[in-house]
């Protein structure tokens, strides 16, 4: 089994039950997530050897946390103990019109505190086929994006193949440097990259023109990424792939998915999906780079299967509450294949 190392917070997930607000509700529902760990988790389910990194305080909390990264089959032999609490972040989810909200504690978190030195790369790196993070992690703190650049640059000297989903969350960049001064040098370190139709804008300001992510209606023109996926790898001569997926928000619980890949020389257009009834939309980029991740490794002359298993894995996702797809290589299959009747399997 091929061996898949993650880097990145994981955090205690609280969400409102249903579609209650914040302001309605006396409970939250208690899970983990956080995009690496939901990476790791999808890739443990199609049967690799995830391992996931991380800095965690050495109390019941992540204890349980690092249990439930188990339950699901995810290793965590490199993770390193420390600080004084784990992450949180509390979700309201949307419904039709009303949009859903997140909201961040995690200043001051066991990984915002993490540090160059903390982690043998090497050893992480000891027989890893691949190595993914995202745009998140160097958002925390100045600590994590110096750790961060430690594990790609020493991916890259043992011949890792690494990859970003760039995930800008400006909620995120608040200790004194932006995205757009941090991330050039840790994606010039990358062979594929991932982002939505709003992150190269946002972290390089390379945008398609014309295009309005507000105004889509669902409908979204695919060829008009084309140019955002060339000037990506004009500026990043590393990359050999460059990913965009394409969301199409008709309203909260409606969308329309599926993603274009560029290898250089041609543009791979995915099939849209048309989701129309959404259980949960968190983690649905997570499980897509994922899914690319399996689909890479599994057909790699074969790109525009590898996207289509992407986008159809992150289908799924959208059906199932909490942060990670729990769905497998057979079920993301039967999916590409076309059956989408959703009949029950006896």
């Amino acid at each position: 089994m091929k061996k898949i190392v993650t880097f990145g917070e994981i955090m205690l997930r609280l969400a409102t039950p249903g579609y209650q607000r914040f302001c309605q509700a006396t409970r939250f529902d208690a899970t983990f997530g956080g995009g690496e760990a939901n990476v790791a988790v999808s890739l443990a389910n199609y049967g690799y050897v995830a391992q996931f990194v991380t800095r965690v305080p050495k109390n019941d909390l992540a204890a349980s946390c690092l249990m439930d990264l188990h339950k699901y089959g995810v290793r965590t032999d490199h993770v390193v103990f420390g600080g004084e609490r784990l992450g949180i972040y509390f979700l309201e989810t949307g419904a039709v019109s009303r949009p859903g909200k997140v909201v961040y504690d995690r200043a001051h978190s066991a990984m915002a505190e993490i540090r160059p030195g903390m982690i043998d790369w090497e050893r992480v790196f000891e027989g890893a086929s691949w190595f993914h993070w995202t745009g998140i992690t160097p958002a925390i703190s100045a600590g994590a994006a110096e750790a961060c650049l430690e594990a790609v640059e020493t991916a890259n000297r043992l011949k890792v193949p690494v990859s970003c989903d760039l995930n800008h969350r400006n909620k995120l960049w608040k200790y004194g440097k932006t995205a757009a001064e941090v991330m050039p040098r840790l994606v010039a370190g990358c062979d594929v990259v991932i982002g939505n139709e709003e992150d190269a804008e946002k972290v390089f300001g390379i945008k398609p023109e014309g295009f309005d992510a507000a105004a889509t209606g669902g409908e979204i023109d695919s060829r008009r990424f084309e140019s955002v996926c060339r000037q990506l790898m004009e500026r990043f001569p590393r990359l050999r792939k460059v990913v965009i997926t394409l969301r199409g928000s008709i309203n909260a619980s409606h969308n329309t998915w599926g993603g274009v890949l560029y290898d250089g020389q041609r543009l791979f257009v995915s099939r849209r999906y048309d989701i129309t009834h959404i259980v949960d939309r968190v983690g649905g980029g997570d499980s897509f780079a994922g899914g690319l991740i399996h689909g890479l490794l599994t057909w790699p002359e074969d790109d525009a299967r590898a996207l289509e298993f992407a986008a159809a894995a992150s289908c799924l996702k959208h059906t199932i509450s909490g942060d990670y797809n729990l769905v497998t290589t057979e079920e993301v299959e039967r999916l590409m294949q076309g059956n989408g009747s959703g009949r029950v399997s006896r």
